[in-house]
């Protein structure tokens, strides 16, 4: 969560943005550029800040200097150790985890028929500022990728921690419904590797990463950290909160 609204858009905002009205194929979006980053000299990391469930605010620069510093290690990594999707934290609507998600998300709310089949409403994908009219073509991307937290993890997660981060409704920022073409670019690519199409979404991009990390207790490796940096230098003002997990 971070101190501009992401979720949703007034209604009259929806005109002014393009319209996603068939499925583009998958890597037809692709991620801007990356910039060269400045080398940046740092103290090692600080534990994260606060007990569960009491909220953590910081400015950007100071909760990057929060995520403690390690190598990634993918070796052992499969998908299904993260056991998504659940039932979801509403037991009478008969939708499971994505598509609350999904729902939550709605700029204008689709109609909910048995099984939790929508159909209608209208959604922003923020990391490529387009506007989708079919859930079907969403996808719900977890914010940092599955194997990315695998290759986070600073010691081996239990299949209960691990289900409740794929699963995770406690915060608004760990799930995020965006376009399938934006979010299969994105694949399991860190900050360093992939931004958002959408430049004016990158602080608020840099900032819900590093505030998904330090809910989780997640480790960053050194470019990923020096890309954080050098995109947080022109997102003054921009602060991280966040609530570590249970």
């Amino acid at each position: 969560m971070i101190t501009m609204m992401r979720r949703g858009l007034p209604a009259l905002a929806l005109a002014a943005l393009p319209l996603l009205a068939t499925t583009a194929p998958a890597g037809a979006l692709t991620g801007t550029p990356a910039a060269e980053q400045p080398s940046t000299s740092y103290s090692p990391a600080q534990p994260p800040a606060g007990a569960p469930g009491a909220q953590v605010v910081l400015g950007l620069f100071d909760a990057i200097d929060r995520l403690p510093v390690a190598e990634e290690h993918r070796e052992g990594y499969q998908r299904n150790l993260y056991k998504h999707w659940n039932k979801g934290l509403n037991s009478t609507d008969g939708c499971d985890t994505r598509r609350e998600v999904i729902l939550a998300e709605a700029v204008d709310a689709p109609t909910v028929a048995a099984r939790c089949t929508l159909t209608g409403g209208s959604w922003r994908s923020a990391y490529d500022n387009l506007v989708v009219t079919d859930a079907g073509k969403l996808d719900v991307d977890h914010f940092v990728p599955l194997a990315e937290v695998f290759d986070s993890e600073q010691s081996p997660w239990t299949p209960e921690r691990r289900e409740a981060y794929a699963n995770d409704q406690g915060s608004a920022d760990t799930l995020i419904a965006v376009s399938a073409a934006s979010n299969r670019s994105k694949s399991d690519k860190d900050p360093a590797e992939w931004m958002p199409t959408d430049g004016t979404y990158h602080c608020t991009y840099t900032a819900t990463w590093v505030g998904t990390k330090l809910r989780w207790d997640l480790a960053v490796d050194d470019a990923e950290r020096q890309a954080l940096l050098g995109t947080a230098e022109d997102c003054a003002g921009t602060t991280v909160t966040y609530e570590p997990a249970p």
